[in-house]
């Protein structure tokens, strides 16, 4: 049975489809759902985007684009910052997040949005069929429009770019998206929607990003450059962001590299696309790469420079509303010595037995 009460509405008069209390109604039923935050921006914003990139696209009577940050637990970073329990960020924190909690959340704002008569296409993670690459590059002989003027399928609207659209927060160096609330530590859902929604403004308050570089100077295989940006205007506003390495940043949050020429590969934690074997990084202390929790949740690397190096710069600077009793780091951090013997190895006892 549907919720609809006596009426297919937003509200207790609202049947003239008023913009604001509706926008009112559909914040409320977000948050009552399980998202952490939510705003709403018009598809106006997206004047400009790229083809590949375009809501229109996908929906082009599209009107509204609700945007919902779905908060990533302090805790679950905590295992990979002491160095011994490694799955829960990834499970939890990350593929659990993208696969399981948001889209269940869409799903049912989208319902509640299409039992009063309105379409909604809820989007609770990137499409693992999208045309482009991490680097916005058509795959070739991938896809092709199926009409003139029409993308390649599959459409992929920049969840982050979603968010500062819909007034969440600031796009920060690391091309993380960072709210008042959370920082660098939520993950974004949106829905796509004919519905006249007010817009909220974009973000302009306190500065978020103060391009500290702590995410520069933490990130293990130096993926984000110090001085090389990404200039964009987005919706008449003029956002930059580092022009990160994202095949190194593929690599490296997996907690891999490649052998230094000459160097031997040493374990083989894992084989690339082009058949390298890569070793593993002093930031991994598996001897193979573990696999994958819900699909693509792998972030061995615990986002050490673009989340956890980000929030604690943000926390010491007072500017995040989410606020704790104590610090985040607490111990020196750690790294792995892969040139240095494994003290748990089994090794041959005096009177030549097996001995763990």
């Amino acid at each position: 049975m549907t919720d609809l009460g006596k009426a297919p509405c937003f509200g207790a008069d609202d049947c003239n489809h008023d913009p604001e209390q509706a926008a009112r109604v559909i914040k409320r039923r977000a948050l009552a759902l399980g998202a952490d935050m939510v705003g709403i921006g018009s598809i106006d914003r997206w004047q400009g985007a790229p083809i590949q990139m375009d809501p229109k696209q996908i929906m082009p009577e599209c009107r509204s684009i609700i945007a919902m940050g779905f908060r990533v637990m302090r805790g679950s970073l905590r295992g990979v910052e002491e160095g011994t329990y490694f799955s829960n960020y990834s499970a939890m924190g990350y593929g659990g997040i993208t696969y399981l909690y948001m889209p269940m959340t869409v799903i049912d704002l989208s319902r509640f949005i299409e039992d009063r008569g309105y379409e909604a296409i809820p989007m609770g993670h990137q499409s693992d069929w999208r045309a482009i690459d991490n680097e916005g590059q058509l795959k070739p002989q991938f896809s092709r429009p199926v009409a003139a003027g029409r993308a390649a399928p599959d459409i992929m609207v920049q969840l982050r770019i979603a968010g500062f659209l819909c007034g969440l927060g600031e796009i920060g160096w690391s091309k993380m998206l960072l709210t008042p609330e959370f920082g660098p530590r939520q993950r974004v859902g949106i829905i796509l929607t004919d519905l006249p929604l007010a817009p909220d403004p974009i973000y302009d308050g306190p500065t978020l990003c103060n391009r500290c570089m702590a995410c520069v100077q933490a990130c293990p295989g130096g993926c984000i450059p110090k001085d090389d940006a990404v200039n964009a205007e987005l919706a008449g506003h003029q956002v930059s962001w580092a022009n990160v390495n994202m095949q190194g940043c593929d690599m490296t949050f997996r907690g891999a590299q490649r052998p230094a020429d000459g160097e031997p590969a040493g374990p083989a934690y894992e084989t690339w696309w082009d058949g390298q074997k890569l070793r593993p990084g002093d930031w991994s202390p598996f001897y193979e790469k573990p696999r994958n929790l819900y699909n693509t949740g792998q972030a061995v690397c615990g986002a050490r420079g673009c989340t956890r190096a980000c929030m604690m710069s943000m926390e010491r600077r007072g500017v995040l509303k989410n606020r704790f009793h104590e610090p985040f780091r607490r111990r020196e951090p750690w790294s792995v010595d892969w040139s240095a013997p494994d003290p748990n190895a089994t090794t041959a006892a005096a009177d030549g037995s097996q001995t763990d």
